[in-house]
């Protein structure tokens, strides 16, 4: 398998962490979204038709979009499984999931950030000022479905014993928060999680640091 990814794109970062928690081995081949690497003709044509990151390419098969990346992944290679079976278990962790990659990162992503601020012109600080209110906004959200689900899922993880797709979303929105200089103290269960899930080693080998195209 192949991966096109960027180190510090969170959504990257979701499908590393679910890769190396299923122990699946890849070639990682760098974008570079900060120069525009994933909107180039070659790019968008042979590789990802939405013009984005992360690409993952399974023999002949190429498929986009970090969720339906890790769905595939789970179909194809079912264990450690990240999105559970049990009908309950698994609208609960797509619920929190989709907070995350689809209430937060969408309008906290690079482009989004780069039109803010060099089209509509607001300056550094409205740009960082609307990214943290998104931030603000959705991670209340991501602390009351923990506390809400809490008494029905002891463990370390967002949902009982074992990390899931929901821990592939939230760990990678924690980082990139706090990255970009937000105060995440209002969010102690989450950052519990965050802080148990660094000590995984599939967790740990995923982060941007750990990538070859890193770089301060």
């Amino acid at each position: 398998m192949q991966l096109h990814s960027f180190f510090n794109s969170s959504t990257s970062y979701r499908v590393r962490i679910a890769l190396a928690l299923k122990g699946l081995p890849y070639d990682y081949l760098p974008v570079d979204i900060r120069t525009g690497a994933h909107r180039e003709p070659q790019y968008v044509a042979n590789v990802n038709p939405s013009a984005s990151v992360p690409a993952l390419v399974d023999g002949e098969f190429h498929l986009g979009q970090s969720l339906a990346i890790i769905d595939y992944l789970d179909a194809r290679y079912p264990e450690p499984r990240l999105i559970p079976l049990d009908a309950h278990e698994r609208a609960r962790v797509l619920e929190l999931s989709y907070l995350i990659a689809c209430d937060i990162h969408p309008v906290d992503n690079l482009r989004v950030l780069r039109y803010v601020q060099d089209v509509l012109g607001a300056s550094p600080e409205q740009k960082d000022a609307w990214y943290r209110h998104w931030v603000a906004e959705g991670m209340a959200g991501v602390e009351r479905l923990l506390a809400r689900d809490a008494q029905n899922a002891e463990g370390p993880w967002c949902f009982g014993a074992q990390p899931t797709l929901a821990d592939c979303c939230l760990v990678p929105q924690i980082a990139n928060a706090q990255r970009m200089g937000c105060d995440l103290s209002a969010y102690p269960r989450s950052l519990a999680v965050y802080r148990h899930a660094l000590e995984h080693p599939a967790f740990e080998l995923a982060q941007p640091q750990r990538q070859p195209d890193y770089r301060v």
